[in-house]
């Protein structure tokens, strides 16, 4: 680990015991300006102060479990089921019974035995650009294989869990001698070997170097919005394709939380992963990251809706989790690197 890097880690492990102890303290993969506006106002609400540490998943749980029941740590939020599945086998989360929380959250989107709840929906899909490809010839994640696309897809590494919850939903679907055929022929039909970001594989594709790839739509709609009229530009010349339309539908996960099993204040963990589930919280993540909301009937933003309508897997991303030791298995297995 860099010094600067390990510097800001334990900055970050010290600073919490220095707040007051009534601070809810939040460890958070999540690094939104929006979500600290979002945090603000359940302050303003309830008197109850918030303090955010940032850092990567993979960081977060090993120090959760580093300070065991000494965590100063109220609440995990992190993105992807896979993630959120690891935190509960670590051991790191409580169950929270909340008739607020399984009211509002559809049973898809959050835990079985209650660990961990969904508060914003991310679709893995696919991008393309508009002036080279119609939305005619595509049509499921299982067409991408097709010789048809060799040289024409990008993606991100297999070693991101977007990628890893996406191969496990294919396993959940078609077994794992599909999915690991499925993901050898995707990176045979790769223009280039993995690398970068989502953002990254959308302005290759822009620039010509590819003309599809699998993304999360809300990297599309944060370009959209940029400050930065390049990429502004860039996500005009792009396309959202939603696949197995005709199916299972597409790939959904979700971005969540739960209350940590050394949280001192479960009451109040518990009051603040039903605030992001309110009503108020719901209607800002369409209009400031471009996620969809979980709790169904909150209106969506122009600019999703512009994208049309779409079907969804049923899938419980709970299996997200329960399967990601094969999907990363096979992707080792299928040179997807």
């Amino acid at each position: 680990m860099k010094p600067f890097r390990s510097l800001l880690l334990l900055t970050a492990l010290l600073l919490p015991r220095l707040l007051p102890a009534e601070a809810l303290i939040v460890y958070s993969h999540r690094h939104y300006p929006s979500d600290d506006a979002l945090f603000a106002k359940f302050t303003e609400q309830t008197g109850i102060p918030v303090q955010v540490v940032k850092a990567n998943a993979g960081e977060l749980i090993e120090r959760l479990k580093a300070e065991g029941q000494n965590s100063p740590a109220d609440i995990l939020i992190t993105a992807d089921a896979g993630n959120l599945a690891l935190a509960k086998a670590a051991g790191v989360l409580q169950p929270v019974q909340s008739e607020i929380l399984t009211a509002a959250i559809p049973e898809s989107y959050r835990d079985p035995d209650n660990t961990w709840f969904g508060f914003t929906l991310r679709a893995r899909v696919m991008i393309h650009a508009k002036d080279r490809v119609s939305p005619g010839e595509l049509s499921t994640y299982e067409d991408l294989a097709d010789p048809k696309w060799r040289g024409r897809i990008l993606s991100r590494s297999s070693s991101h869990i977007y990628n890893q919850s996406l191969l496990a939903s294919i396993i959940a679907a078609n077994g794992e001698t599909a999915a690991l055929d499925w993901a050898r022929a995707v990176r045979r039909n790769m223009a280039r070997p993995p690398q970068g970001n989502d953002r990254d594989q959308m302005r290759a594709v822009a620039a010509g170097l590819a003309d599809v790839a699998i993304v999360n739509t809300y990297y599309l709609g944060l370009m959209h919005h940029s400050p930065d009229p390049r990429d502004r530009q860039i996500a005009d010349q792009l396309r959202v394709f939603f696949p197995n339309q005709d199916g299972r539908g597409i790939h959904m996960n979700v971005s969540g939380g739960g209350v940590t099993r050394a949280s001192s204040r479960p009451e109040t963990a518990q009051k603040f992963l039903e605030f992001l589930v309110s009503e108020e919280a719901q209607n800002t993540f369409p209009l400031t990251t471009s996620e969809f909301p979980v709790v169904p009937g909150i209106r969506l933003s122009e600019l999703q809706q512009s994208w049309g309508g779409f079907n969804v897997d049923p899938l419980n991303l709970g299996t997200l989790g329960e399967l990601n030791p094969a999907a990363v298995r096979l992707f080792n297995r299928s040179g997807w690197e």
